[in-house]
């Protein structure tokens, strides 16, 4: 129901806009009103006073309508007789209701789940026909406003840049809202695990097993129980293990990416350029899963393939097989970035190489390449970000084991996929082996910072030196 809402107050809006626009210039025309703006900004004027406060009242109601009707169907089922003795038993209750209005429910029906599925279907029918009307009052209403503002000869334009305005700083404040709120959620839950794990004994241990660990209160833990939590928490093999793959990555990524970008940039004709350009983006539109399946399934075992007709012992889930598809799914970001940013070189720098007798390749590498550096430092630091953070690849490919190695042939693990293993099915959150996926994520985090911030300064540094 909320998107046919949506895509209703669209429809409504869009037709608005034509309106506003065609009225104005009627108005204008016939001497009833002088615009102080074009006239495509009274349609403008019209959509946003049409479109946002029903967006905003609908945003508002989905917010608190399956509260409200929760305490609801709750009270009616307590009514009925039912007893709950802690909060997660009338949760369970709910969801009996709820997947019975929905004819999901397989279970038994006693006459207290009856009389409240037929009470959650009647506020159901109930809320939604309120919903409905509301929201067609408040367009109404403030469609009628609007035009009456037009007639009254309102300063479209500057009305429109002030709700544009606001809507950018909302935009803004949700964006910061949602980093912090991430951050805290990390920090918050790495507290508690730092508050049991010694934190120096987590970033300098070498062995890391969290299955060994269960929840204890740590107010009550013994030397002994204590020396097999923190060798069961040791971030070197995981910290190792995504750099090591990251770098694979990159040997493959960073040449590639650097020199198809600067054969398109420098050396393609405008029709190879077309048609090869989209095709090397194709490469960012494929799902990771299916970089993995590609890993596992083909990638792999033709390296162990290899491997075994040279005598070679090579794990079917390497490092190398997974760096060097993830490689290949972060060209892109190096090729169409580095691409972008050599063709926003001035060409009169270009020119001014010929002019002192320079061919096309060393203008390419004394000028030209050293002008576009900020941008192409910018691109491979993306494409290193983003072989950090990969999960499908490396869960498919390289293993689930923490092997402290730097041999490519054999199997290793990253952070983000002990994550995704650690927070894998039910989880009690008090314990710290759960709470050690939390502190990968602040770890990560701060890494990824860090990174961002040494990029920023090396730009920074020859942007100076080139502008």
């Amino acid at each position: 129901m909320n998107l046919v809402l949506i895509f209703l107050i669209v429809i409504f809006s869009s037709s608005l806009f034509f309106y506003g626009r065609s009225k104005t210039k009627s108005l204008a025309i016939s001497g009833n009103i002088k615009l102080n703006a074009l006239p495509k900004f009274y349609g403008y004027y019209l959509v946003l006073w049409c479109s946002i406060p029903a967006l905003v009242f609908l945003l508002i109601w989905s917010l608190f309508e399956p509260v409200i009707i929760k305490s609801i169907i709750i009270d009616t089922a307590a009514k009925q007789g039912a007893i709950f003795n802690d909060k997660n038993e009338a949760n369970l209750v709910y969801e009996k209701i709820k997947a019975i209005h929905l004819g999901t429910y397989l279970g038994e029906l006693d006459s207290i789940l009856k009389e409240s599925a037929l009470a959650y279907a009647k506020f159901i029918n109930i809320f939604t026909n309120s919903k409905v009307v509301l929201i067609f009052g408040i367009i109404i209403a403030s469609t009628l406003y609007s035009l009456k503002k037009i007639k009254n000869n309102n300063k479209a334009r500057d009305d429109v840049e002030v709700i544009l305005k606001g809507l950018l700083f909302v935009s803004s404040l949700i964006a910061i809202l949602t980093t912090l709120g991430i951050i805290l959620s990390l920090l918050f839950e790495s507290i508690k695990f730092f508050s049991v794990i010694n934190i120096f004994d987590y970033l300098f241990g070498t062995n890391w097993s969290p299955q060994r660990a269960f929840v204890r209160d740590a107010s009550s833990i013994t030397p002994a129980e204590y020396q097999e939590l923190k060798d069961a928490f040791g971030f070197v093999p995981l910290i190792a293990g995504t750099g090591f793959i990251a770098f694979l990555a990159m040997l493959v990524a960073v040449p590639v990416g650097l020199f198809s970008g600067i054969y398109m940039a420098e050396y393609a004709s405008l029709k190879v350029r077309r048609f090869s350009k989209p095709v090397i983006e194709i490469l960012a539109g494929i799902p990771t899963v299916v970089y993995g399946f590609f890993a596992a399934l083909t990638v792999g075992p033709f390296f162990r393939q290899v491997g075994e007709n040279f005598g070679l012992t090579v794990s079917s889930e390497s490092a190398l097989a997974a760096g060097l598809i993830m490689g290949i799914m972060i060209i892109p970001y190096v090729s169409s970035l580095s691409d972008d940013v050599i063709n926003s070189v001035p060409q009169s720098l270009r020119d001014g190489s010929y002019a002192v007798g320079a061919t096309k390749s060393e203008t390419i590498k004394k000028v030209v390449i050293p002008a576009a550096l900020p941008g192409i430092i910018g691109s491979i630091l993306l494409a290193v970000s983003r072989a950090i953070g990969e999960t499908m690849i490396v869960v498919m490919a390289a293993g689930l084991a923490a092997n402290l190695t730097i041999n490519p042939l054999e199997s290793t693990t990253t952070i983000t996929t002990q994550i995704v293993m650690i927070l894998v099915g039910d989880q009690e959150f008090d314990s710290p082996k759960t709470q050690s996926a939390f502190a990968l994520g602040l770890t990560l985090f701060i890494a990824t910072l860090i990174l961002n911030f040494i990029a920023q300064r090396a730009v920074k540094k020859y942007r100076e030196k080139y502008d």
